[in-house]
This record gives structure tokens, sequence and C-alpha cells, in this order.
């Protein structure tokens, strides 16, 4: 019992420093989509474009180490406890999908832009859109968190 409360730390105690830097990155990348909408109006394109920028930058590299690093982690974590979080994530992780896809063709739409003030106009209408599928995610990446790790920090602790 001893060696298999030491293996289940040893597999899985760093996983919550995982998902603290995720989440700190999660709050960094809501406080640059909070910039955008303080200032709506920047007075040239370059602005929105750097702006705008930016925050791809941050969205990418969130929803990036959520698919390769943190939800692996967290699906052989479920596997492991097999009480229920497997059938959890298998629910969740289609929308999660769909929110990726979203989120990327935003970013497209910012890539293929011509800088111009209507494309940067065009690019900010669509922030608000965003921000209600970051929302949606946030809220099922915390599900994920809650019933596939949380739900065993005693056991691996």
């Amino acid at each position: 019992m001893l060696e298999n409360c030491e293996t289940a730390r040893d597999r899985w105690g760093g996983v919550s420093e995982l998902i603290d830097r995720w989440l700190r990155e999660r709050q960094e990348l809501i406080v640059h989509y909070c910039d955008l909408g303080a200032n709506p109006e920047p007075e040239k394109p370059d602005e929105l474009y750097a702006r705008l920028s930016r925050f791809c930058e941050l969205l990418l590299d969130y929803v990036s180490a959520g698919h390769f690093e943190i939800y692996e982690k967290l699906m052989d974590e479920a596997r492991e406890f097999n009480d229920g979080g497997v059938e959890v994530a298998a629910k969740a992780y289609p929308r999660i999908s769909k929110t990726t896809q979203e989120m990327l063709a935003f970013n497209d739409l910012l890539e293929v832009s011509e800088k111009t003030e209507d494309d940067m106009r065009a690019m900010y209408a669509r922030v608000s859109h965003l921000g209600e599928i970051m929302e949606e995610r946030f809220e099922l990446e915390d599900l994920l968190i809650e019933n596939l790790h949380t739900a065993h920090a005693s056991q691996v602790a």
C-alpha cells in the first residue's frame, strides 16, 4: 500500500505544478483579453494589430499547453484511478475541441488580414464572441481538473 502511495505521488505529484502554471497562463490570457476591451478604438490599425497579435500568441500557447500537456496528464490520471473521470472527459473533450477550432480560426483570420483599419476593426468585432468561447472552454477545463485531478489530490499527496 505504501508503495502504491509513493508510485501515485511520483506519477501525479508534478501534475499540480503543471496545472498551476497553466492556470497562471490562463490568467495572463484573460488580462490581455480584458486589455483588448479596455481601449476599444486604438488610434492606429498597427496598434490594434500588435495587441491582437500578442493576445493570439498567448491564446495559442494556452491552447497548445492544454492539448499537448495538461489533457494528456489528466487522462492518464483518470485511467489510473478509474473512477468515472474517463467518462467525464469523453463528454467534455469534443466540446473543448470545438472551442479550439474556433480559437484557431480567430488566429488564422488575424494572420491573413491586411492590417488595414477595416480588417482590424472586423477582427476586433469578433473579440466579444471569442470571450464567450473562452468562457465555455474555461468552464469545461475546470470540470476536467475537478473530476480528473482534484478528486485524487488526497490520494496523491
